[in-house]
């Protein structure tokens, strides 16, 4: 679905796409985070990088983010995960909005 919507590159690895976003903040999102995605201060340009539903970001990715730009959602304990899609929609709904929601009606 809205795919026509969609401006799309696919990097080799994730170096290669690390390089291309070089200069621009990144943050990963992960249940292994230590920063509440409402606590932050979005800004224009800023990354957002989501692993895999099934077993999010890989290790060696995930060491690559500073702690504080290792994002969480807030869950209830011994809940499952949000799954991928879910997730994507709330942090960039927030990110959206704090930026004030430009292009939108």
């Amino acid at each position: 679905d809205y795919h026509e919507y969609a401006d799309l590159t696919v990097h080799e690895d994730w170096g290669s796409c690390a390089q291309a976003l070089q200069g621009k903040r990144l943050f990963a999102l992960t249940t292994k985070g230590s920063t509440r995605h409402s606590d932050l201060q979005y800004q224009d340009e800023d990354v957002f990088v989501f692993g895999p539903e099934s077993r999010g970001l890989p290790e060696d990715i995930r060491a690559k983010f500073a702690p504080e730009h290792r994002v969480r959602l807030p869950m209830l304990p011994h809940s499952r995960s949000l799954n991928l899609s879910n997730s994507a929609a709330i942090l960039l709904y927030e990110a959206w909005r704090q930026v004030g929601f430009p292009g939108g009606t």
